[in-house]
């Protein structure tokens, strides 16, 4: 008999990881938000506005989840695609609320293969994510449900990542130690350095591709999940 792996859960950030924006929420989209407010943007210079608008957003002074900040993003967005007017608050509120709808994402297509492979080998699944989206409604709507076995959200719980409370609350959920379980994501401050911290093992997913001086050699890194499943399997027991 082989000996019995060391890794027991595996847990994976959505936004990004698993899913992503459609039309809803790129520059076409807000364009379509901000007319419905009476407000005129440039669609050209929506890029510009999500690094401009990126930028502040990590640099919240705490972890505590409160949706202001991404209130103020959507606003920051916006302002920098060249709204003006009374109504752009309205607007980024709205933008907020509806970036909770499962409906207006895709689901990356190497997401549900792995999930099931990973499922039928025996690995607990769950998910952790800095997100006021219904992880319920979200499992649901993309077929996912039977696989997974906890999910806990920043919103729900109070902390965002890399907050160690939300990775404990996780294990606990799930029922395995720091060491057992494994963190997936395509944030390094948030998925990475946040599992780590609290003595988990971490994955960092590089869709876009490797960013070279951002990524210490020591860090596990894969460009699609599909990689995950053999990963794991040569994972040190």
């Amino acid at each position: 008999m082989g000996r019995e792996r060391s890794i027991r859960a595996v847990f994976f950030d959505v936004d990004f990881t698993l899913i992503y924006p459609g039309r809803k929420f790129d520059g076409e989209g807000y364009r379509a938000f901000a007319s419905h407010y009476g407000l005129s943007v440039d669609p050209l210079r929506f890029d510009e506005a999500i690094d401009l608008a990126t930028g502040e957003l990590n640099q919240l002074k705490d972890e505590v989840y409160r949706p202001e900040p991404f209130v103020r993003y959507a606003r920051r967005v916006l302002v920098e695609m060249g709204a003006a007017g009374n109504h752009i608050d309205r607007c980024a509120q709205d933008i907020y609320d509806q970036w909770a709808l499962s409906e207006y994402f895709l689901l990356y297509n190497d997401v549900k293969p792995t999930f099931v492979e990973l499922y039928e080998s025996g690995y607990l699944i769950g998910l952790i994510s800095n997100t006021h989206r219904c992880l319920d409604s979200f499992q649901d709507y993309f077929g996912l449900g039977p696989y997974i076995s906890a999910a806990i959200s920043s919103s729900e719980h109070g902390y965002l990542k890399p907050h160690p409370s939300i990775f404990w609350a996780a294990l606990n959920l799930i029922g395995v130690s720091p060491d057992q379980g494994i963190m997936v994501g395509d944030s390094m401050a948030h998925d990475v350095t946040g599992a780590q911290n609290v003595g988990m093992n971490a994955v960092l997913l590089a869709r876009s591709g490797f960013r070279g001086a951002d990524i210490g050699a020591e860090i596990q890194t894969i460009q699609t999940l599909s990689e995950l499943p053999l990963m794991l399997s040569r994972w040190p027991r």
